[in-house]
């Protein structure tokens, strides 16, 4: 077994006034070679958005990326047409593919919101762009995983252009659980959302992130209640 661990405190911070963000990788003008990506996983942002207040209409192409609203909802518009507000509980994905323009505030005039901004290296390139977007349903499914990406159309979740799969679970204190990667060539990127919880004897806090590669399974034990995202991701793309 193979790991890298991103303690919370060791994320890049930036302060922009409208906007509060933690970098677990290199990102706009924050670079560190040790901290690039973690297989196809290439951005992971923690970011908090001041009340109305956002990203103005910017493009992308080439690249599959995901938010997940922690606190409150974001306003979605891009080149396609979609003109979304995407909440607490849901989940939205866009495959940037041969290039998409979109832009993405905060919904609330008297409140931030929170939201986890994910990028992943696609497995095909110059895709038609598209967007998708659905409710999760993590608060009545305790203690167990809940899927919420995977590659195929007809699968559990959301889909993107990778063989990646993302679960969501929510713990009481001493639950115990397991995940096996999907696939011998993956590697599985944890994120604490919320609690504390020991991963293969490894104690993880609040925001910090875990990786492991070239095993072939993970047991975890929650210490407190717990939120946790698992990233099962290609090692080699």
């Amino acid at each position: 077994m193979k790991y890298i661990f991103h303690q919370a405190d060791s994320r890049h911070y930036n302060n922009l006034g409208w906007l509060q963000t933690y970098h677990t990788f290199s990102f706009s003008n924050y670079f560190d070679p040790k901290r690039v990506n973690f297989g196809a996983l290439r951005v992971l942002n923690d970011d908090t958005l001041d009340p109305a207040k956002g990203f103005g209409q910017h493009p992308h192409d080439n690249m599959e990326i995901v938010s997940i609203p922690l606190e409150g909802a974001l306003e979605h518009k891009d080149s396609q047409g979609n003109k979304t507000v995407v909440k607490k509980g849901e989940v939205q994905v866009m495959s940037a593919g041969t290039g998409i323009f979109h832009s993405e505030y905060n919904r609330y005039k008297d409140r931030t919101s929170k939201f986890l901004q994910i990028w992943i290296y696609p497995n095909k390139r110059d895709v038609t762009p598209r967007y998708q977007q659905i409710s999760l349903e993590v608060d009545k499914t305790r203690n167990q995983w809940v899927q919420i990406l995977s590659p195929y159309v007809e699968d559990a979740g959301v889909w993107i252009h990778q063989d990646a799969w993302f679960q969501l679970a929510k713990l009481d204190q001493g639950t115990q659980i397991d995940y096996a990667p999907k696939l011998a060539m993956n590697g599985v990127y944890v994120f604490v959302i919320e609690g504390q919880i020991e991963v293969n004897e490894k104690v993880l806090h609040r925001r910090d992130g875990y990786g492991i590669w070239e095993t072939e399974k993970l047991h975890f034990q929650a210490q407190e209640d717990t939120y946790i995202l698992l990233m099962d991701i290609p090692m080699t793309f």
